[in-house]
């Protein structure tokens, strides 16, 4: 019998565990917990408690890096804040620089879930799941979506009118291809090579 696929779930919410990208989180988890074991971060309750001057670290907290490199594929939400993500998931992804083309990534399956009130979701969505390629993942077909508030409202006023919008029904597709890609044969994915040595360097003359 095939092992079941180990799937991680990335909160990268400011609200953490009680905002609307944790209920969305949430949703796509009871559908996926049928096929896969499933793992959940917060990531601003895991930065909230590494230890670090200021509350910044240059380094992922070890119980995050563990479930990445843990993980088959993984499953990435956040709000949408001005056009971009939230603080916490970038300063993930500035952290998790030095794991770009790395087995924590490469060739793994990554689905995304971003949460707006009304407008801006789309363009972090694309964004996002360009950092996700980069850092080695891989993106099954459609396996990202933007829930809306405006969407949710409009739908309720005028189903008809509202179908071609994403709504939460949608996370089962999400979810599906997610799981399906984690069962596609590995390949022998190459990175290309990355500095390693000091990416942070300056450059730049006073």
């Amino acid at each position: 019998m095939p092992r079941r696929p180990r799937l991680l779930l990335l909160n990268g919410a400011l609200a953490g565990n009680g905002g609307n990208t944790a209920a969305a989180l949430a949703a796509a988890r009871r559908r996926l917990v049928r096929h896969a074991d499933v793992e959940s971060l917060t990531l601003a309750d895991a930065f909230a408690d590494s230890p670090a001057s200021g509350g910044r670290s240059d380094h992922q907290p070890s119980a995050i890096a563990d479930a990445l490199a843990r993980a088959d594929g993984f499953l990435v939400g956040t709000g949408t804040h001005w056009d971009s993500w939230s603080s916490v998931l970038q300063r993930f992804l500035e952290t998790a620089t030095p794991l770009e083309g790395t087995a924590t990534w490469l060739g793994k399956p990554a689905a995304v879930v971003v949460t707006e009130h009304s407008v801006g979701g789309k363009a972090v969505l694309s964004r996002l799941q360009g950092v996700l390629v980069t850092l080695g993942c891989a993106l099954p077909p459609m396996s990202g979506l933007v829930l809306s508030r405006a969407a949710l409202l409009a739908a309720a006023k005028d189903p008809a009118a509202a179908r071609d919008f994403w709504s939460r029904s949608d996370l089962g597709v999400v979810c599906h291809n997610l799981l399906t890609a984690t069962r596609v044969r590995a390949q022998p994915w190459k990175a290309w090579p990355v500095d390693r040595a000091d990416f942070r360097a300056r450059w730049l003359e006073a």
